[in-house]
């Protein structure tokens, strides 16, 4: 973990963090690993409350998410329960399986967590790709679904109740947003009204950036194979108060045989989607929902996107897509 006064943030990944300058109030920058990425958390720090203090409570809470919803520590709750273990969930699984399946019931199995299998057979879950067949996928098909899973609570605490043994959970396009609003959430709790907070590319925020206006967060261009974070942006959005995520396919592909396969798996059909929506940027109340709206956005393409996001209180989006060889923009102002 890296400490430090906040004199300048270059762009980071995905969505690039522009908010930069003289320092003003007491303003600090806190860095370091987090869930297979990096993490950035810029916050005006209250009278009274150290450097020391709140990154040791950003620590805390980064430890306690990994433990409990992280597919790639094979000693976290969700692995050992993706493994078997009828074990008591704690509250940040129980909270991200609520909303997760709220959301699933929203979008009509667009955005489905419980599609772990289909996610692992096309390589883009927590283990090797296996041999795609229209068998395979269909075999997956039957037990996913978040209404075939319930949670049911005993003498020791809330357990995971399956229909079927072999489904799992991956809560990978919920957890790094869920993230960033558990780590405001203690910023909050120890004074701080001014932050951004950024894990994995999703972010929110709260209050006044150091230059005292709204927060600057720079949308990358998503033409593939752009890794270069923060060298091509396609725009730069002000805003504050919110969690902004982007979701895209121009970065976690593989291509065989010449076919493209992107990391965006539509669970109701059970393969990789094939549409022109190149990335979505979504601003809504805050990172989880955020980051689930950008996934299931990514699902449905730009009709299907634009669809709903436009029934969705206080939301906005950008989204970017192809048309022959030029990229359009769709917004919907928050």
């Amino acid at each position: 973990m890296t400490i430090r006064k906040l004199f300048f943030l270059s762009s980071i990944l995905g969505l690039s963090l522009l908010s930069a300058g003289c320092t003003r109030d007491n303003y600090v920058l806190i860095t370091g690993d987090a869930q297979g990425g990096t993490y950035h958390v810029i916050c005006n720090l209250p009278k009274g409350v150290s450097l020391q203090q709140t990154s040791e409570l950003i620590d805390s809470t980064l430890k306690n998410i990994d433990n409990s919803l992280s597919g790639y520590n094979k000693g976290s709750l969700l692995s050992r329960v993706n493994a078997g273990e009828d074990l008591p969930l704690d509250t940040l699984f129980v909270e991200c399986f609520n909303i997760s399946k709220e959301i699933w019931s929203m979008s009509g199995g667009a955005f489905d967590p419980s599609a772990a299998p289909l996610f692992d057979l096309w390589g883009f879950g927590f283990e090797k790709r296996k041999p795609v067949s229209r068998e395979a996928i269909d075999s997956i098909l039957q037990f996913v679904g978040m209404d075939k899973m319930t949670l049911e609570r005993r003498d020791d605490g809330i357990h995971l109740c399956r229909k079927d043994p072999r489904a799992k959970l991956n809560f990978n396009a919920i957890a790094q947003g869920y993230t960033c609003d558990a780590v405001a959430s203690e910023l909050q709790r120890i004074g701080c009204v001014d932050y951004l907070v950024e894990v994995g590319r999703e972010i929110v925020c709260k209050g006044r950036s150091s230059r005292g206006g709204k927060w600057k967060i720079g949308i990358d261009k998503p033409f593939d194979g752009n890794f270069d974070e923060g060298a091509n942006l396609q725009d730069i959005l002000e805003v504050t108060d919110c969690g902004v995520v982007t979701s895209g396919n121009y970065r976690k592909f593989y291509v065989e045989d010449g076919q493209k396969y992107a990391h965006t798996i539509d669970p109701r059909a059970g393969s990789p989607v094939r549409h022109n929506l190149l990335s979505a940027t979504v601003i809504t109340k805050n990172a989880t929902y955020a980051d689930a709206f950008a996934t299931w956005a990514m699902v449905e393409g730009v009709a299907g996107a634009r669809e709903f996001l436009d029934t969705i209180p206080d939301t906005g989006s950008y989204l970017i897509y192809s048309e022959g060889d030029s990229m359009k923009v769709s917004i919907t102002p928050i």
